[in-house]
This record gives C-alpha cells, sequence and structure tokens, in this order.
C-alpha cells in the first residue's frame, strides 16, 4: 500500500542533470518551493566528470559554446566557470590515414595538402560565405541536399561534412536539418568554444549551489515511478511507493524516461516524441598521459572519417603539470552496425598517428562504446528547431519536459539549459495565470 503524504511542494522535478538542477534553481528563486529527485547516488547525469591521479574525465569529449544559450542562462542563474578556447589553428585534417593541415584560416588553407587549388578557392568561398547563409528557410531541408547543392567539390563536401560532425556531434546528413545544422556551425565559427577547467562538474556543483541556496531540497538514490495525474498534476509516486503531493512537475530527462512515468491515453505525446526521437551518439577513447608526445598534436579532425581528437588539458585545467588528458571520438550513425571493438581500433590508431609513443605514458584509459551525446538528433522532417516538442506536455495541464530534446533553441547542452528556463518560465506565467493551483 501507498504511503500518501503531503509534501507542501510546489514544483517537483525529477533528474538531478544540467536541466533538472537549472529549471528548480530558476524555480526556487521565482518563490517556488521545489523538491528535485535524481535516480543516482550523484548529480550531474552526462555532465559528471571523473578524477583519477590529478586527471580529470568528461563523458567524453565536451565543449561549452561561447555563444550559446548554455553560457547565457548559466550567467544568469549565477554559476561561473572559467576554461580556455582551442583553435583550429595548427590542427590537423585527416583524410585517408594522412595528415594535412586543418584549413582554419588564409594561410593554412594556402598550405594544406588536403586537396587542390580548385578546391582551395571553393572552400574559401564556403568558410567567407558561412557565416551569411540564413539558416531559416533550410530547417526542412536535410543536410546532404543542401552540401549537394551549395558545395560543387566531393572533397570540399567532405570538409562540410566534418565541420557539421565537430559542431553538432552528429553523423546523419540524410536527416539532421540542414538549417540547424548550419545554425550551430556559425555560432561555433562566430565565438568558439570553451574547455573549462575542472571538468563539466563545476556546473554541476555550481547548479546544485545555487539551487540549495535558493531553498531546494535535492535528494539523491530516490527514484520517481511515475507523475500521478488525473488530467491535471497531483504529484509523484517513488519506487518506495510513497505519494508526494505537488503543483505541478518537470521531468528533466530523456524523452523515453519521460514516456514511462505517465501511463494511459495521457502519455500520447510523451509516446510519440519518445518514437520520434533519434538519439545521438559516440564511441569515445578517454586517456591521460603522464607527458605529451607530440606537444604541438593539440587537435585533429577526421575528413573522410568521422573522427575527432583534441587534447583538452591544452587550454583547460584538466591534468598535472605536464599531463595530459585527451578526448578521442568517433561520430556514430544511428543505424550503422555497431562493432565496439572496431570503433576502439580506430580511435586508438587516430592516437598513434597524432600522439605517437602515447601507449608508453600512459596513466588512464577509459573506453566508452557508446555514449549518448543527445536524446533526440535536430532533423529535417521535423523542421529543425522549431518542430522540437515541449516544455508543456499537451495532455496533462502542469507537466513540463526539458532537456536536450525539448524547445526551439540550440542542441547539447545549450538545448538543455535553454529548455530549462523556459519550462521555469511557463510555469511562472501558467501560475501567475491561476493554471496552477498549489498542492
Amino acid at each position: 500500500m501507498s504511503n500518501h503524504r503531503r509534501s507542501g511542494t510546489d514544483v517537483i522535478v525529477v533528474g538531478g542533470g544540467l536541466g533538472g538542477l537549472a529549471a528548480a534553481a530558476l524555480l526556487a528563486r521565482a518563490g517556488r518551493t521545489v523538491r528535485l529527485f535524481e535516480k543516482a547516488s550523484s548529480l550531474g547525469g552526462r555532465a559528471a566528470t571523473q578524477e583519477k591521479d590529478g586527471f580529470r574525465f568528461n563523458l567524453g569529449p565536451h565543449a561549452l559554446y561561447c555563444g550559446g544559450a548554455g553560457s547565457s542562462v548559466l550567467s544568469r542563474i549565477g554559476v561561473s566557470f572559467s576554461g580556455g578556447v582551442p583553435r583550429a589553428s595548427g590542427g590537423y585534417a585527416i583524410d585517408r590515414a594522412d595528415k594535412h593541415a586543418l584549413p582554419g584560416g588564409f594561410l593554412s588553407l594556402l598550405s594544406t595538402g588536403l586537396f587542390g587549388l580548385s578546391a582551395k578557392l571553393e572552400t574559401a568561398r564556403l568558410l567567407g560565405s558561412l557565416p551569411r547563409v540564413d539558416p531559416e528557410p533550410l530547417r526542412d531541408v536535410p543536410l546532404g541536399t543542401w552540401v549537394e547543392s551549395a558545395v560543387r567539390d566531393p572533397a570540399v563536401r567532405r570538409l562540410m561534412h566534418a565541420l557539421v560532425r565537430v559542431a553538432t556531434y552528429t553523423d546523419d546528413p540524410q536527416r539532421l536539418s540542414a538549417g540547424a545544422a548550419l545554425s550551430q556551425v556559425q555560432m561555433a565559427l562566430r565565438g568558439g568554444v570553451r574547455y573549462l577547467d575542472g571538468g563539466w562538474r563545476v556546473l554541476v556543483d555550481g547548479l546544485r549551489d545555487v539551487a540549495i541556496a535558493s531553498g531546494v531540497q535535492i535528494e539523491t538514490g530516490k527514484r520517481v515511478s511515475a507523475v500521478e495525474h488525473d488530467g491535471s498534476v497531483r504529484g509523484v509516486r517513488l519506487a518506495n511507493g510513497d505519494t508526494l503531493a505537488a503543483a505541478a512537475v518537470v521531468i528533466a530527462a530523456g524523452p523515453d524516461v519521460a514516456a514511462g512515468l505517465v501511463g494511459g491515453p495521457a502519455a500520447a505525446s510523451l509516446r510519440r516524441w519518445s518514437d520520434e526521437a533519434i538519439p545521438v551518439s559516440a564511441a569515445c577513447l578517454d586517456v591521460a598521459l603522464r607527458a605529451l608526445p607530440r606537444p604541438r598534436g593539440l587537435f585533429a579532425l577526421g575528413i573522410d572519417r568521422p573522427l575527432y581528437l583534441s587534447v583538452h588539458s591544452a587550454v583547460a585545467r584538466l591534468a598535472p603539470e605536464g599531463g595530459a588528458t585527451i578526448h578521442v571520438a568517433r561520430y556514430l550513425r544511428p543505424d550503422g552496425d555497431a562493432d565496439a571493438k572496431a570503433d576502439e581500433r580506430e580511435l586508438e590508431g587516430l592516437l598513434d598517428l597524432v600522439q605517437p609513443g602515447w601507449r608508453e605514458l600512459l596513466v588512464e584509459r577509459r573506453f566508452l562504446p557508446h555514449l549518448v551525446v543527445s536524446n533526440a538528433e535536430v532533423t529535417a522532417a521535423c523542421g529543425g528547431f522549431a518542430g522540437r516538442p515541449g516544455p508543456a506536455v499537451p495532455e496533462v495541464r502542469n507537466l513540463y519536459v526539458a532537456g536536450d530534446w525539448v524547445g526551439g533553441e540550440g542542441m547539447l547542452a545549450d538545448a538543455t539549459l535553454a529548455s530549462a528556463e523556459q519550462a521555469a518560465r511557463r510555469i511562472g506565467s501558467d501560475w501567475a495565470s491561476g493554471a496552477v493551483e498549489a498542492a
């Protein structure tokens, strides 16, 4: 039998990642009483950072866009962070297992052996015109279709696809929205990304501290098993059987988790959102080295293969003095055949090419064969950003969602934090209008 208790809670937030913590902090600051439940024993989700012997590992390569929504939301909440902005200049373009200068500027474009003169001229025109392309009319056009029409030389097409992969983490040109992809590339070209001192744990810790200072009650190791509702939210049921009353609920988790928390016909939209979601994944190899064999080999981008390598500790405090933290990744096709062993060998081979001798300096390594980078690709079929769901769930009043698959702004952490803020604002406006009643 359930143990029914009044919680005296305005809003319950399900999920203790960046989105859940941000939503909780914003709601508490607006005067709501908030409880947050995280099923794991610690907060952070995919933003967790592991530390060993002074080396800090994120879960695969993480970067915060300097001009993205995430940075703006964190600033408004009051979460501070520091770090460095990596530069593409001096990086490698890897094509057919050979290293070439990555075309990141005029000199590298002139000197690269990646392609011939005509391709260099087209690359110069492409890089010069990208900031002026209007992404909006291309939101329902697949990336592959746009690249075929906008870029003539096959070598330059491969370069364009590589730029999109590194900006979006997505290798699916036939479904990815060209408008969404170009928006992401334009943002990267404008301001770059930042690797964070101390890893992404600093964002988790910062949001947690703000949330607690604002009055949020955070409980880890407690799983919410269902949202209680009768057409309107009444609260949540925990895995131990306790039922807690609340006027509103925010599910800050993936669409499959959200759909599983709401039963019956009321879950129609959530089930549809879950069924339509195409997760974005990557195979990741994270390594810690006592020293860097090739101090200049800081970045590499696969051109003919969906590969990435970056020495994150070169610009952020992630390793002891003289040491190096390196993230290597292969962007996975959603419908591709998984071969973890082959992926691991390929990532090791990229390290051999860029940092020969790394094995003799190895302190720690971690291979993540299928890391979910984002819960849902931004597809052309759904109309790009504009076609994403939420934050309100139509069938259940006062039920909201937040995450990297929600709302009309940004990708990855930008989408997560923007949708958390959007959910908090929507609850505030619904509360003011009387649509939300106190539990």
